[in-house]
């Protein structure tokens, strides 16, 4: 089965820290937390009675991955998933680009498309061919950004770090 620990290593070695691009829909983040997300966390670092980003800039690499863990890690059940390769690249996607990082690979697979990893989407996953599914998701991955980019093309500035990116996650 795959193992968080790695995964939340590498994701945040890839993140960094505070960035801020007026053309980032994610909009302000801290080694790769969204403000949206650490609102779910409900914690107020600073104490003033709101999450705002006043607080998602005082979050610890320890906040860090508790949010990758909780939102995503294990909205994906990836400690289910046999494939270490196959779980990293899944999460990620998610990290990266929401409900479209499970909407995508359900479709890939053959299951409901609805956002839902439940025990139907874990079992098509593990039962698939670990090499074959992880490079169809990984151009699903490659086309989705182009798509992006195609729709917004103000996205074109990410487009090389999002490919250096998915590239961190080939086999």
């Amino acid at each position: 089965m795959s193992t968080f620990e790695p995964f939340a290593n590498k994701i945040l070695s890839l993140e960094g820290g505070i960035s801020d691009h007026p053309a980032d829909r994610g909009r302000v983040t801290n080694m790769g937390v969204t403000l949206s997300s650490w609102r779910c966390m409900g914690y107020d670092k600073d104490g003033d009675g709101d999450i705002d980003r006043d607080d998602l800039l005082r979050i610890t690499h320890n906040d860090a991955v508790k949010v990758l863990r909780y939102f995503y890690w294990k909205r994906w059940r990836a400690d289910e998933i046999v494939s270490q390769p196959v779980a990293e690249i899944l999460v990620d996607w998610l990290w990266c680009s929401g409900k479209w990082g499970i909407i995508i690979p359900q479709q890939i697979l053959g299951v409901e498309p609805d956002g839902f990893v439940g025990r139907v989407t874990i079992k098509a996953v593990n039962q698939s061919d670990p090499v074959g599914f992880h490079r169809q998701v990984y151009r699903q991955r490659l086309a989705f950004i182009h798509h992006l980019i195609e729709r917004d093309p103000v996205q074109q500035v990410f487009l090389k770090g999002w490919i250096r990116r998915i590239e961190q996650f080939s086999i």
